[in-house]
């Protein structure tokens, strides 16, 4: 009876505990979950972030250019020397924040966005951020042709991979941190949730799986809504309504969309040309950026409208208020058709010029908005071109300029989907979509056959960093990446660590191999357990030995960007139980460490499922 009692009271005990363990695991705290809740803090620090810069660009310009107002309309109003001289003194400010500051600061690793997430491990250095955070203030309320979007998305990524580096977590939710933070930051930027997500996960994580999109879209949801409870909701750019297109209309947009793509392609490489040249002149970068904010004041001496990121002008274009968008030239008796070509042929050059000389000399910004501005100025210009030539008499040229706008972010970014939301975003008008994706779509066929690289991957490039496609199947197994598995790095030695500490560190460590590094992380090679051997009970005669003089040259490496079924012959032919993750094979900087054992465990899983049967 006993033992018949007390086996009915273990079968109940066993199914009670099996029903606990089922309603723990219903209730557990999901990864998916822990990541939403992580990116709605990174979208109030996003929409936190832009209150900040708004507020710190209005003290700038009233400290320097004592009037309220955008830039250019206070560019209108003063002398031509003022003009000059203020985005110069404004450049030579915020190159000495940069000089010193960084000075100050000391080495502290990737500070690009995209590097840390394309060829790292998602940190991105706090003070380094900040320092050029502020020089972009300088720079931005002084005149500069650059966009305070650049360092919004910049210091809101880097507040979001702070965030993780305190919850000390893996690489690859710092990862996804960065990118909620670059979504936030365009969002309330610009008030365009949707374009934010869209531009973390294209260009920032190239990933469109809903693990890592739905984070995107919530961060960017909670940062536009922070930003609206402070300056409210409306459009950007005010729009004219244009009615519906007609099918006989297309083909002019289809014309805008090469000239667009022509067009950003010229645009990239004149950035390319003015980034060499200051290369190439062994300058400080205060006196790099107080020369380009020289030529950009001196510029604006016959067209104010560079002055700023254009924001004013494109506004102006958009309402086709081109008396007003060239007082001065109106002022000196000129009229007729051909004066509005003339005009807008000068304003286009001149911002292209000013943009391309101040994002060539390193001056911290963004250029999106700008890149808006060129399009507007190309748009109308097509626009006017053809009406004084008999065509498109139906259409006004302000509905060029939109669709101008959308072209030629398109051809600088190479992502259509990203321009045509972001353009809808900012103008909340739908009546041109149809001719703005046409748009969109010809100008990249026509910029990537002149031009390889966006305006983001080509820096990427120079540096030997490999990019990748964007997977069209992120599910699949195989598809993922050495960064979704990276991990922190294997503590590295220094290549003078002496014998002694290098016995020390195997002794209380389980790896069978130490990587060595210079003082800039490059991975020189790797000293291996058994190579030590013969040394460890060696006398004082070995003292001098340092790890120089007993590692191996460097093993076959993989970089974050890389796809797991790419690095498979590496996992499967290396000794290492964690192999060395270095941010690109150019440069060969060590910044992670993918474990062989999990991405081996990864493809048996993969093999496992592929062996099953149907059904």
């Amino acid at each position: 009876m006993n033992s018949r009692l007390a086996l009915k009271a273990q079968e109940f005990c066993r199914e009670h505990w099996q029903q606990v363990l089922r309603w723990r695991e219903k209730l557990q705290f999901r990864e998916e979950a822990l990541h939403l809740l992580l990116a709605g803090g990174v979208g109030v620090i996003g929409g936190l972030v832009n209150l900040f810069f708004f507020f710190a660009i209005e003290s700038v310009k009233r400290a320097v250019l004592r009037r309220p107002g955008d830039p250019v309309e206070v560019a209108e109003e003063m002398a031509a020397w003022q003009v000059a001289l203020i985005p110069a003194v404004g450049g030579l400010v915020a190159g000495l924040v940069l000089y010193w500051g960084l000075r100050l600061v000391g080495r502290q690793g990737a500070a690009n966005m995209l590097e840390v997430v394309v060829a790292g491990d998602g940190k991105l250095p706090f003070r380094t951020n900040l320092v050029k955070a502020l020089s972009s203030l300088v720079s931005i309320g002084t005149g500069a042709s650059i966009g305070r979007e650049g360092a919004i998305t910049q210091l809101s990524a880097t507040l979001a991979s702070k965030l993780g580096q305190f919850g000390k977590w893996p690489p690859y939710r710092l990862r996804l941190l960065v990118g909620c933070g670059a979504a936030s930051g365009i969002a309330a930027a610009y008030n365009a949730p949707i374009a934010g997500a869209v531009f973390a996960a294209w260009i920032v994580l190239g990933n469109f799986s809903m693990n890592l999109f739905a984070p995107l879209v919530f961060a960017s949801v909670i940062a536009s809504m922070v930003s609206r409870s402070f300056f409210g909701i409306k459009p950007w750019y005010e729009v004219p309504s244009f009615g519906a297109i007609s099918m006989w209309q297309l083909p002019w947009f289809i014309l805008l969309g090469i000239v667009a793509g022509l067009l950003g392609a010229v645009f990239l490489k004149m950035i390319r040309r003015c980034e060499i040249r200051f290369e190439q002149n062994r300058w400080p970068i205060y006196t790099k950026l107080a020369l380009a904010g020289l030529i950009v004041g001196l510029i604006a001496v016959a067209f104010p409208g560079v002055w700023g990121n254009g924001y004013v002008i494109t506004n102006r274009i958009l309402h086709e208020d081109f008396d007003h968008l060239a007082a001065s030239w109106v002022q000196q008796g000129l009229s007729g058709g051909g004066w509005v070509i003339l005009f807008l042929v000068g304003l286009l050059l001149a911002k292209m010029l000013a943009t391309a000389v101040t994002v060539g000399s390193g001056t911290v910004g963004g250029v999106f908005t700008p890149t808006l501005f060129l399009g507007a100025s190309l748009g109308a210009l097509f626009g006017v071109v053809l009406q004084t030539l008999g065509g498109a008499r139906d259409m006004p040229p302000s509905a060029f300029a939109l669709v101008g706008m959308g072209s030629v972010l398109a051809a600088t970014t190479r992502s259509p989907l990203l321009a045509m939301i972001m353009v809808f975003e900012i103008s909340l008008d739908y009546s041109l979509m149809p001719p703005l994706m046409l748009g969109c779509v010809v100008s990249i066929l026509v910029a990537g056959r002149l031009h390889p690289e966006s305006i983001y991957t080509e820096p990427l490039r120079q540096r030997g960093l490999e990019l990748g496609e964007n997977s069209t199947q992120p599910g699949v197994i195989t598809e993922r990446k050495v960064g979704d598995l990276m991990h922190a790095p294997v503590p590295p030695l220094r290549e003078n660590t002496p014998l002694k500490e290098i016995a020390n560190r195997f002794m209380t460590s389980s790896n069978n191999f130490l990587p060595v590094v210079n003082a800039d992380q490059k991975l020189l090679g790797v000293v291996a357990l058994q190579d030590l051997k013969e040394y460890l009970h060696a006398g004082e005669e070995l003292q001098a030995v340092i790890a120089y003089d007993v590692m191996r040259p460097p093993p076959r490496c993989v970089t974050p960007n890389q796809r797991l079924l790419e690095v498979l012959p590496v996992v499967l032919e290396s000794e290492l139980r964690n192999i060395p993750v270095v941010n690109s094979f150019k440069e060969n900087r060590l910044v992670g460490a993918l474990a062989r054992g999990e991405a081996l465990g990864i493809f048996a899983e993969a093999i496992a499922a592929g062996s099953k049967p149907a059904g």
